[in-house]
């Protein structure tokens, strides 16, 4: 096996008998780094050591790491001004922070039955008051609930 030493040097490729010898000598552990590789890597070193950067960098990848959700909206036409300026606020928030946002036109009774344009016009003067900079996903379709498209973070200028 090859063997690096405590301090980054290299021993070369040793027996494992004279890398134990090596590393008892030290006083501390032999480690094996690489076993797929050919010939297999080993290190000598403090366990704990180890161990202790190990943990350090599955933290590090796992707080690098961000899962997106699909959140989601959902207007009403009676829905009031106000309310559409909150939601369209909170799209915003989800869309800053990297989600996708499913952004639903609800429609019930015979609301369901009104022309396609105007209410996909209905769906797109929502969609413009989200002052968070989009882009569409999923065109504006008709869905069970009504209209609906699904909204991404813009891609960032460089």
């Amino acid at each position: 096996m090859r063997v690096i030493g405590p301090e980054g040097e290299n021993f070369g490729v040793l027996a494992l008998s004279e890398a134990l010898h090596r590393a008892q000598e030290a006083g501390l552990d032999l480690i094996e780094i690489s076993p797929n590789a050919v010939p297999p890597v080993a290190k000598i070193m403090e366990y704990g050591k180890f161990h202790y950067e190990q943990q350090k960098k599955r933290k590090g990848i796992k707080a690098k790491s961000h899962v997106t959700e699909t959140k989601s909206v959902q207007v009403k036409i009676g829905t009031g001004e106000h309310d559409l300026n909150l939601k369209a606020k909170r799209a915003a928030e989800w869309l800053a922070e990297g989600h996708r946002v499913k952004v639903d036109l609800f429609l019930w009774g015979r609301y369901k039955y009104m022309e396609f344009a105007f209410l996909k016009e209905r769906l797109e003067r929502f969609l413009k008051l989200i002052p968070e900079e989009y882009k569409m996903a999923d065109p504006i379709a008709k869905s069970p609930k009504g209209l609906s498209t699904v909204l991404e973070r813009a891609a960032k200028k460089k």
